[in-house]
């Protein structure tokens, strides 16, 4: 890229300077770091830029652009005439190229015409269909921005057609929490159990109350409740595990429970239930039959009230249990922690991954976008997912979800999301200021699954009142088998640096089987040395947007070495999040504009990365504010540009030319030197 001109005189109020005045030192590198700015040697630097007048709106270039907003029903109506272009061609027509395949025919609301549409397809983009080099049957067919690279005439049976990512949404289950029948046996139990407010409890949930009503768990085959032997004679030796005379309360997973509130009855239904209220058996009053259905105990009494109660789960020390030591952590990234992205840095190192933040209510509501957050890659071994939600109930309900319908390694809380719309709804870091919510749902989602519970928090909500340390020492008998602090407040958001003399200090209050791992502004092999070393309790180090800025910090933490990486590098790893990325989303136009979306905003990050042979100290810190400089190469200059138009520069490199009328602007702004937004 061409050199900017030197700016002459730069306006300034300050004296006019003469030729006899001395030139101002320029600061040494030790006074930039102190001042939080990127000691760039002075080789690089950009000479400062000439400043010009703000010119009116409506002249000429850098106008601003008044976009029209458009209503809701203009947009619907625009999308139905988008789906109806020759533009959109049937999924079925262009996966096989014959008209006669959509079984919908005359009928359907995309086009069915091959020839409009080859004739108005943008052209092929360079480079290999990402299916056809994997020896698969590219399942968008002609549709295909790589249609040249296809065999002429492929053979399923030599080229089948198949998804290796794991976790897909099925239609039965959707369909099944579309109309509210998916059963939750376990998570309705335990929220009885620990006498807490149902507010998902449905019509088909309601049904497992009534003998005469059909019990379908989970989409399994229906059974009768009413078939169920009822006024039987106790076997004594069912309840001989539980029986409790001397009025103590029942204990689940090792954790003492909490009492239930009464509910409203009739005073001749309270006479008769109130020995099994509190979930004890009195020697007096007569035992319930207990029988066992499809791993859920269905108990029966001489009143014919069916109930289903809640398997006692095995002890959290128990269960399977996950090893995070020294382990490399990639957290859950909203956004650009996509599965391509995951995909990534393993190939640079991570050993364990995590999908982006889901909301339990969505997943409850079998939205396919949010589940497509679930989705694994069989290169992740080991894989977590990462949901969000207010209450008990609900978190329960979908840690079962999860746990029935996903192959997942463990099920992280996240109870430390700052985002205004999370915590106006109560979730996320919200839930810092209610302790005892966040005791109800760590112990009703452990109890549902035997799957490791994991829970990620922030110090506090408000800045200077930290509350972590109060949970930390009690969130293990609760049933969380690890925690994750990151170093700041919700109120902090991302500025400042992470206080990890605290997450030591929570650290040192843990029980000894508790993982604590700790997150906030590793970004060196350095970094993350220093707080495994300086507390021995500290389990790991979770890595978070150091990851986003360059991804083979990975490399560099197994490697223990800062990479001077070049740019030819750097452009290798940007090509294989691409080929990730059209695999996953899709090598139709669709699917080269979505992976373009996503390159954007990663890039959003990356240009932030200063390369360490342009640095007077390393390694480089997350808080420093890089100046204006030059790379080494136009490759560098490019990368290091913190211009949109330069980022869209880039993905044109690697996807061909952007659409016409194509603009971006990232969705996230939490570099580490934004304005702190207060909570």
């Amino acid at each position: 890229m061409a050199a900017t001109a030197p700016a002459t005189d730069p306006p300034d109020a300050s004296p006019a300077v003469t030729e006899d005045a001395p030139t101002p030192a320029r600061p040494t590198p030790a006074e930039l770091v102190a001042r939080a700015v990127a000691p760039v040697k002075p080789a690089f630097l950009r000479p400062p830029p000439v400043r010009e007048a703000p010119k009116e709106e409506g002249g000429g270039g850098g106008a601003v652009v008044k976009v029209e907003k458009k209503s809701k029903r203009q947009l619907k109506r625009e999308r139905h005439q988008e789906q109806k272009s020759t533009s959109h061609l049937c999924i079925q027509v262009g996966k096989s190229g014959n008209v006669d395949s959509c079984k919908y025919g005359t009928s359907c609301r995309f086009s069915h015409d091959i020839n409009a549409y080859l004739s108005q397809k943008p052209a092929d983009l360079e480079g290999t269909c990402p299916f056809t080099s994997l020896g698969q049957l590219c399942p968008y067919g002609i549709t295909c921005r790589f249609l040249s690279t296809h065999k002429d005439t492929p053979d399923p049976q030599n080229h089948p057609e198949g998804n290796h990512e794991r976790n897909p949404l099925s239609k039965e289950i959707q369909k099944l929490l579309w109309k509210s029948k998916y059963k939750f046996p376990k998570a309705s139990a335990q929220i009885k159990l620990l006498g807490l407010k149902d507010g998902n409890k449905n019509k088909a949930e309601a049904a497992n109350d009534n003998p005469d009503e059909t019990c379908e768990l989970n989409g399994d085959e229906k059974t009768s409740l009413s078939s169920i032997p009822v006024n039987v004679e106790p076997d004594p030796t069912l309840c001989k595990e539980i029986d409790n005379s001397e009025g103590h309360p029942l204990v689940v997973n090792s954790v003492e429970s909490v009492e239930p509130r009464p509910s409203k009855k009739s005073k001749v239904e309270v006479d008769e239930t109130q020995d099994h209220g509190t979930g004890m058996h009195d020697n007096g009053a007569e035992s319930e039959a207990v029988n066992l259905i499809n791993g859920v105990k269905v108990s029966s009494n001489n009143q014919s009230s069916c109930k289903v109660d809640l398997i006692t789960t095995p002890h959290l020390r128990e269960k399977k249990i996950i090893d995070f030591r020294e382990k490399l952590y990639l957290a859950p990234l909203t956004t650009v922690g996509n599965l391509p992205f995951r995909r990534l840095c393993k190939t640079l190192g991570a050993d364990v991954t995590c999908g982006e933040m889901a909301m339990s209510t969505n997943l409850l509501q079998g939205q396919a976008s949010e589940w497509a957050l679930l989705r694994r890659h069989p290169s992740e071994d080991l894989f977590g997912v990462q949901i969000c939600g207010p209450y008990p109930d609900t978190v329960a309900r979908t840690v079962e979800l999860v746990d029935n319908e996903c192959p997942v390694d463990f099920i992280d809380i996240n109870m430390g999301c700052p985002i205004d719309i999370v915590v106006n709804k109560g979730a996320g870091s919200s839930l810092l200021t209610k302790p005892m919510r966040i005791r109800s749902i760590v112990q009703a989602a452990s109890s549902v699954t035997e799957k490791p519970l994991t829970v990620k928090v922030r110090t506090a909500f408000f800045e200077g009142r930290n509350r972590a340390d109060s949970i930390v020492s009690d969130i293990y008998d609760w049933g969380a088998s690890a925690i994750t602090i990151h170093g700041r407040s919700r109120q902090q958001r991302y500025s400042k640096l992470a206080d990890w003399d605290y997450i030591y200090q929570c650290a040192q209050k843990a029980p000894d089987y508790l993982h604590v791992i700790g997150n906030g502004d590793v970004f060196s092999f350095t970094d993350w040395n220093k707080h495994v070393s300086d507390c021995s309790k500290i389990s790991t180090c979770m890595i978070a947007r150091g990851a986003l800025i360059k991804p083979w910090l990975f490399t560099e933490i197994k490697e223990q070495r800062h990479w001077d990486i070049t740019s030819g590098e750097r452009l290798n790893i940007l090509k294989d999040f691409v080929r990730f990325g059209l695999e996953h989303w899709g090598s139709d136009s669709k699917g080269v504009e979505t992976t373009r979306h996503f390159l954007l905003e990663w890039l959003s990050y990356t240009c932030r990365y200063i390369p360490v042979g342009l640095l007077d100290v390393i390694p480089q810190r997350l808080n420093w504010r890089p100046p204006s400089y030059y790379g080494r190469d136009d490759l560098e200059t490019l990368m290091v540009s913190d211009s949109a138009a330069d980022w869209i520069r880039i993905s044109e490199m690697l996807l061909g030319k952007v659409p016409e009328g194509f603009t971006f602007a990232p969705k996230h702004k939490s570099n580490a030197y934004d304005r702190a937004e207060n909570g």
